[in-house]
């Protein structure tokens, strides 16, 4: 067995780092000799091929994709229009069916707010009869046709009608009708006629019942409303929904309510 010399180690050990030192200075020295305004413009030219690959990769791809969302043509066209068209057909009817509708005034009976043959846009989703409302009702309680009246008060209301003085009252408050033709009455009713229609109380007023109506019309000389007992008191379930705007004819265009 060999004996372990380490002076031999510490010699191989200087030879190694003489070699390292020789080939670093190899390299400085080597480094010098470059131009180095050639490898910068070897880099530059490297990047700006790198970059036309690129862009022409970026544009084939993005012409791919654009060309799948290409309209197939006349085909295409007629295709979107049809559609357009079932679309609005099916809005149309579900509007006319569940939110307004379009009926025809027919009589005198709501001058001089609405004339005979006026079309009006009538509303009733998730309609609540209120007082001053015009409404669209299917049938009284004799009287089988559609009518269009004015409420004059709902369910649990108090009224008096005063035939002496032309005035009504709902509730003790003495009501504004500026939209009446005429007066009040024209001197059409009488207590014993409502009483035909409703229990009076000893100073003449009544109330209306739950889910009924006391209606009228504007023209008062010649409408059949709740005054007469073949119109009676309505049934809410009977309205149709409330009169919005005069659609026709053009002359009478206009919004019902101030």
């Amino acid at each position: 067995m060999s004996k372990y010399d380490p002076s031999k180690d510490s010699e191989d050990l200087m030879n190694e780092i003489s070699d390292v030192d020789l080939a670093s200075d190899f390299n400085s020295d080597y480094d010098s000799e470059i131009d180095k305004s050639d490898y910068y413009d070897a880099t530059d030219e490297f990047q700006k091929e790198f970059k036309a690959v690129f862009d022409d990769t970026a544009e084939e791809k993005n012409k791919e994709k654009f060309a799948v969302v290409n309209p197939d043509g006349a085909a295409s066209g007629v295709y979107d229009w049809i559609r357009c068209v079932i679309f609005a057909i099916v809005i149309v009817v579900f509007c006319l069916t569940f939110i307004l509708r379009i009926v025809e005034v027919d009589g005198t009976s709501m001058m001089d707010t609405l004339s005979n043959q006026d079309k009006v846009i009538v509303t009733d989703l998730f309609y609540t009869p209120h007082n001053n409302d015009i409404i669209v009702i299917s049938h009284a309680q004799e009287y089988s046709k559609p009518i269009i009246k004015r409420v004059i008060a709902t369910e649990g209301q108090t009224v008096k009608l005063d035939y002496k003085n032309e005035k009504i009252y709902v509730d003790g408050i003495e009501l504004s009708e500026p939209y009446i033709k005429g007066t009040t009455f024209s001197g059409i009713g009488s207590d014993e006629d409502i009483e035909s229609i409703i229990a009076l109380d000893n100073d003449g007023s009544f109330v209306i019942p739950k889910d009924k109506l006391f209606v009228m019309g504007d023209n008062r000389s010649v409408s059949m409303d709740s005054r007469n007992p073949k119109i009676g008191l309505i049934d809410v379930k009977n309205v149709i929904g409330k009169a919005q705007v005069v659609a026709f004819p053009f002359n009478h265009i206009g919004y019902l309510y101030d």
